[in-house]
């Protein structure tokens, strides 16, 4: 079957993006994908990806190399704030993504984005780094594309994968704008202690959540979440020395991490931000993926898998479609948006009881994560 769109353009070559291009050029689409930063596509220190970001990771045909950088585990356990980190549970977790992928595997995000981009690059995908689109003209038949390399295209589609503030999003005319929730969260790459092999959650204390994740064998990363303060201007030595005072009152393997931070260690401080475009997810020939559409913060570890399932979602109507019919963008964002929106309702829903203190009898939380499992078990 001919696809209903032979030229693509990906603006942004994040996981989404690169997960759009793979599905897509491997079926005969002539794809390429730009990308504004000039090298590395992904930053970061880690992310924790659940069993149904795995299970479209499988379809693109990254799970070997993804188990084999990651740290794979199937429970979540509960520390308390105490001298001693005492485990109080170990929860086992849902098999989002089948019996036949883990709970949940920990990697590297820049690893993540490096799998991808190859598989991309493989499936014949054309890769342009430090290059952002710069303008963007579309009448019925087509989108011409101006680029900051004074080059021009036309394509039968662009698909926005430009992330959380995107340019794509902006540029159409998309209006939906991404919103602090009032928390902050402080990230660190370290050594893995020989006791980390699964994310270890601790609420209370200073922080509303002290946690951290194995992302390989020999790697993790540990994680803060505060009330969001102006952190900028602060040396990375210093932003050291703020982590170590967070982390101090948390003990068990926190100790080992704690131990581990030098000067040098990179640390990571963002906000937590939500949005979710309500209305159309196109214009036109122009559509989004990923967090140029939604985004949530990370309190489910939802967000790469929700991108990916976009990814997905879009490529197989797109290509199950005979002749080109904007209708298949309209099926593409009925087919998501309630999904998405569940997740980052509950996202923001777990940081709202935690920022209100609400007590723990009434925050039910266990209840709204069996509520979310039982969603993304579903295949997108």
């Amino acid at each position: 079957m001919t696809p209903a769109v032979r030229s693509v353009l990906v603006v942004g070559a994040g996981v989404a993006g690169c997960a759009a291009a793979v599905l897509l050029a491997r079926s005969g689409v002539e794809v390429e994908v730009v990308e504004a930063r000039p090298g590395t596509t992904d930053t970061g220190s880690g992310i924790t990806l659940q069993g149904n970001a795995l299970r479209v990771l499988r379809d693109l045909g990254a799970w070997p190399e993804v188990s084999a950088r990651g740290f794979a585990f199937d429970s979540l356990g509960l520390r308390a704030p105490d001298a001693a980190g005492t485990l109080l549970a170990e929860v086992p977790d849902v098999r989002t993504g089948g019996p036949d992928l883990p709970a949940t595997l920990g990697m590297s995000r820049p690893a993540l984005a490096g799998i991808v981009l190859d598989l991309a690059v493989e499936a014949g995908a054309r890769l342009r780094l430090g290059v952002a689109a710069t303008g963007l003209e579309q009448d019925a038949d087509g989108v011409d594309v101006t680029f900051s390399d004074a080059a021009a295209r036309r394509y039968d589609l662009v698909v926005g994968a430009d992330g959380i503030r995107s340019w794509t999003r902006r540029t159409v005319g998309i209006d939906a704008e991404p919103e602090g929730t009032g928390m902050g969260i402080w990230r660190v790459s370290l050594p893995r202690p020989a006791d980390v092999v699964r994310t270890d959650l601790t609420y209370g204390g200073p922080c509303h959540i002290a946690g951290y994740c194995p992302t390989g064998p020999d790697s993790v990363y540990a994680y803060l979440v505060e009330d969001v303060q102006d952190r900028s201007g602060l040396t990375r030595a210093e932003q050291v020395e703020v982590v170590r005072g967070l982390a101090s009152a948390y003990h068990g393997p926190w100790d080992a991490l704690r131990d581990s931070l030098t000067a040098d260690t990179p640390v990571n401080y963002t906000r937590f931000e939500t949005h979710l475009v309500e209305g159309p997810w196109h214009r036109g020939r122009v559509v989004l993926v990923g967090d140029a559409v939604h985004s949530c913060p990370p309190t489910i570890a939802q967000g790469a898998a929700q991108a990916l399932e976009d990814s997905a979602v879009l490529a197989d109507l797109l290509l199950q479609a005979p002749v080109w019919d904007e209708d298949v963008l309209v099926r593409y964002a009925d087919r998501r948006r309630d999904r998405a929106r569940q997740v980052v309702d509950a996202s923001v829903q777990i940081g709202r009881w935690m920022l209100d203190r609400t007590p723990r009898e009434q925050a039910d939380v266990p209840g709204l994560l069996r509520r979310i499992s039982a969603l993304v078990e579903v295949p997108a």
